[in-house]
This record gives C-alpha cells, sequence and structure tokens, in this order.
C-alpha cells in the first residue's frame, strides 16, 4: 500500500507498456501501409518485376540508370511526366497559398454570415476528386459545357493548350481553396490581440500591422501550407486522369499518370517503382528546400551565435546551470 502511495504522489502508476499499447493500433497501421510497402517497393525498384516474366532477375541500379538514359524507352516517357508536374505544381501553387490567406483574413472579419460563408468555401474540399473530375468535365465540355454557355465562348478547354492548364489550375484551386483557408484562419484565431493593439499603439495601419504581426505569426501555418501543397500538387493524378486524360498529346500527362501505366499497364513494376522513388527524393529535397527558406532567420543566427559561444569557452548555456538564489539576486 505504501509503495503504490507514493508511486502515485511521486511517480508514474502503471505499466511501462501501457503507452505502447495506446501506440499501437497506429503502429499497426503504419508499418502495414506505409513501411512494409516502402520496403517491398525499393526492393521491386532492384528487379526485372515483370508480371508476365516467371521469374524476377535481380538488375540492382539498373531501373535508376535506364531514367538518365536517353536511349532507354523510359527516359523520354517519365521526363515529360516529371516536366508536366512541375507546370502544374508551378501554376497552381502561388494561387492555392495566397488565395486562401487573403480569403481567410476576409473570414477573420466579425459580419453577419460569417460562419456561413466559411462553410460556403469549404464545402467542396469534401467532395472526392471523381466527383470533382467528372462534374468540371461535363461542365468545361467544349460542344455541350455550361461554361462556353455562361461566358459565351467556344474554347475547348480540355483539348487544347494553354487552356488545358488552365482548367485544371482553375478546378484545383477551386476545389481546395477552403482547406487552406480554414488551416489560415486557425492560425489567424492563435495571434494574440495584443500585438494588433501594441502595433496601432505605434501607429502602424493595416499593412504594417499585416507584416510585422500577421505574417510572423503566420510562419509555422505558412510553412505547414507551402510543404503540404507543394506535395499535393505535385502528387496530382485525378483531375488530369479524368478531365484531359493526360491529353492533348500527353501534355497535361504528370508523372504519377505515368508511373501508373507504366506499372499497370505495361506490367513494369520494376521500372515504375524506380521512377516513384526519383520522384520521392525530388519532393524531399524541395521540401527540405522549403523548410529552410522558411525559418525564422533570426532565432536561427541567435542558436547558432550561442553554439559558438558554448564551443568557445566550452561552458554550458545559462538555460542548463541550475538556478540558485545568488543567481536569481544577480538575474533579479
Amino acid at each position: 500500500m505504501a509503495r503504490r502511495t507514493s508511486a502515485g504522489a511521486g511517480g508514474r502508476a502503471g505499466s511501462p507498456l501501457t503507452p505502447y499499447l495506446f501506440l499501437a493500433p497506429y503502429l499497426v497501421l503504419f508499418v502495414t501501409f506505409v513501411a512494409i510497402p516502402a520496403v517491398l517497393g525499393l526492393w521491386i525498384s532492384l528487379h526485372n518485376w515483370d508480371y508476365m516474366l516467371d521469374n524476377r532477375p535481380f538488375v540492382g541500379l539498373q531501373n535508376y540508370a535506364a531514367l538518365f538514359d536517353e536511349t532507354s524507352v523510359y527516359y523520354p516517357d517519365f521526363w515529360n511526366g516529371m516536366k508536366n508536374t512541375l507546370i502544374f505544381t508551378v501554376a497552381s501553387v502561388p494561387f492555392l497559398v495566397v488565395l486562401p490567406l487573403l480569403l481567410a483574413l476576409l473570414l477573420h472579419q466579425r459580419f453577419p454570415g460569417r460562419t456561413f460563408f466559411r462553410a460556403m468555401f469549404f464545402a467542396p474540399y469534401v467532395l472526392g476528386v471523381a466527383v470533382i473530375g467528372l462534374m468540371w468535365r461535363y461542365l468545361l465540355d467544349s460542344n455541350f459545357g455550361m461554361v462556353n454557355d455562361i461566358l459565351g465562348t467556344e474554347i475547348a478547354w480540355t483539348t487544347s493548350q494553354p487552356w488545358a492548364w488552365v482548367s485544371l489550375v482553375f478546378v484545383t484551386v477551386w476545389w481546395t481553396l477552403g482547406f487552406n483557408a480554414i488551416i489560415y484562419l486557425a492560425g489567424l484565431g492563435d495571434i494574440p490581440t495584443e500585438q494588433y493593439e501594441a502595433a496601432a499603439l505605434d501607429g502602424a495601419g493595416w499593412w504594417g500591422k499585416f507584416v510585422n504581426v500577421t505574417l510572423p505569426g503566420l510562419r509555422p501555418v505558412l510553412v505547414f501550407i507551402m510543404v503540404t501543397t507543394i506535395l499535393a500538387s505535385a502528387n496530382m493524378f485525378g483531375q488530369s486522369y479524368l478531365i484531359t486524360q493526360g491529353g492533348p498529346t500527353n501534355s497535361t500527362e504528370t508523372a504519377i499518370m505515368e508511373i501508373l501505366d507504366l506499372g499497370l499497364s505495361r506490367y513494369q513494376m520494376g521500372a515504375a517503382a524506380a521512377e516513384s522513388y526519383l520522384l520521392a527524393l525530388f519532393l524531399g529535397v524541395v521540401s527540405i528546400v522549403n523548410f529552410w527558406l522558411m525559418r525564422d532567420k533570426d532565432a536561427a543566427a541567435q542558436n547558432k551565435l550561442l553554439k559558438q559561444q558554448r564551443k568557445g569557452t566550452g561552458t554550458r548555456r545559462p538555460d542548463d546551470v541550475p538556478a540558485t538564489p545568488a543567481s536569481l539576486e544577480v538575474s533579479r
């Protein structure tokens, strides 16, 4: 009884396995659907994994080398998909970062019906990509689509360039605008109002408050939205597959579409796995660069200075020194 009381008062009671039991459901799903497929995919990329062959010989890095060989049959299709992926990412990400921020700033104000408008802008995001793709495929049809009827035009939105890219970017922005706006709204709600009041006392206008209070307060949110939006745009598949079918003449066929076609239609799973890992490598590098560019440079410089001081003096940081009455009196 005494041992149980002391454990409850001064330490943790229960088995040390309890945290792992709570983590077990997630770990089981992660290992089953992420870790094992990732390792298996890497193993497949090192083999000539053709469903039409009885054996699947080990080829090492040959599948990866073929992606950089201009004479390879995989080279033109893969890099065409990478180019199209880059075009869509560069064209859509600025809209998906800036427009939701402007929308969030408007929806953050107090006005009648604010909750209704928040729900309306978020509503398209709850629809699946199949619904969005099929709906806009018919709306943008050049023969009987409502878009041309409303605008009074005869544009081939899905079968000619640059209108195919315009259509894909517009549909994607319309579909996902509300999600990023909601994330921005959550970040705006965490910025203390006292900071805006202090900026107003210093004579800052709306632009000064935006630059000196809103943007610094939204830095973590901006990093999150930038990274997730770039990754989502680089993995775009459903919109192009359903609206333009990769056309015209494969000009909107993204890297994911090429990987799917190579692996599941041409049965070259080894080469398709290699393409997917090369795409993942590019996205990882882009994410790291994005984190580096969006970091808090002042805080990073201060931490670097503290590390240099510790390394030069061989002493610990003041935070690491136990507090004593004398040190408290000096700091006071």
